[in-house]
C-alpha cells in the first residue's frame, strides 16, 4: 500500500510506518551528540536473492547458519541496522534513531570515527549491480526527509553511503544506486517546504 507524506512521523525515535522488529543488536549512543550523519547501505541475503526474511534473521542473530552455504560464512556477525526498506518499499524497524544500530563497522566521517555513534542507517534491499526500484526511492526520500526535520544536524551534505566512510572496506550502496536522483528529489522536495507550499 503506498505510504503518504503523513504516515511518516517519528515520536521517541520510532517511525510510525514502519513494522517493528527489535534487534538486540543495538546499544545506547557513546556520545550525547545529537544524530549528524544518515548511512545508506544495501544488502540481500543470500546474495542477489530478494524477497525472504534471511534479512531480519540476520539482524536479529536467529538466522539458521545450516540453510545455505553463504550464512555460514556470516553466522558471527551481530549487526543491524535501523530500517531496512524491501524491493517493495515496505519498512521494517530493527532499532529506535535514539539508539546506535550496528551498521557502520570501523568507519569515519570528516574526521569523527565511530560513525555508529552519531548516524542512522537505512539498508536497501538490493546488491551493487541491480538497480533499486522506485518504491524504494519514494520510501527513502519520504523517510529521509522526516530524519532532517527531526534531526535538524542531519543535513543534505551529511548523507552518504557505507562506503564513503568505510573506503576499501565496503562498496554498498554501489554504483547503481543513483545519488543524483535521490538527492535531486531532496533537494526539490526541501524548496517546497521553503516556499510552503507543503
Amino acid at each position: 500500500m503506498q505510504q503518504t507524506h503523513l504516515d511518516y512521523a517519528i515520536e521517541n525515535g520510532v517511525l510510525g510506518c514502519a513494522r517493528q522488529l527489535i534487534s538486540p543488536n543495538q546499544s545506547d549512543r557513546s556520545t550525547q551528540q545529537d544524530v549528524s550523519l544518515l548511512v545508506i547501505h544495501n544488502i540481500s541475503l543470500p546474495p542477489g536473492e530478494y524477497g525472504s526474511h534471511y534479512i531480519e534473521q540476520l539482524f536479529c542473530n536467529t538466522l539458521d547458519p545450516e540453510l545455505h552455504p553463504y550464512f555460514r560464512e556470516i553466522e558471527h556477525l551481530r549487526v543491524s541496522a535501523h530500517l531496512l526498506i524491501d524491493r517493495n518499499g515496505a519498512i521494517t524497524q530493527f532499532v529506535a534513531f535514539d539508539k546506535k544500530a550496528w551498521h557502520a563497522g570501523e568507519s569515519s566521517f570528516c574526521g569523527q570515527v565511530n560513525c555508529n555513534d552519531f548516524s542512522i542507517g537505512i539498508e536497501l534491499e538490493g546488491t551493487d549491480y541491480e538497480s533499486f526500484t522506485d518504491a524504494q526511492y519514494t520510501v527513502l526520500t519520504d523517510i529521509s526527509n522526516r530524519l532532517m526535520l527531526a534531526y535538524p544536524r542531519l543535513i543534505l551534505d551529511r548523507i552518504v553511503g557505507h562506503s564513503d566512510i568505510a573506503p576499501g572496506r565496503k562498496t554498498d550502496p554501489g554504483p547503481c544506486f543513483d545519488w543524483v536522483r535521490y538527492k535531486s528529489a531532496l533537494r526539490n522536495s526541501m524548496q517546497l517546504k521553503t516556499d510552503g507550499n507543503e
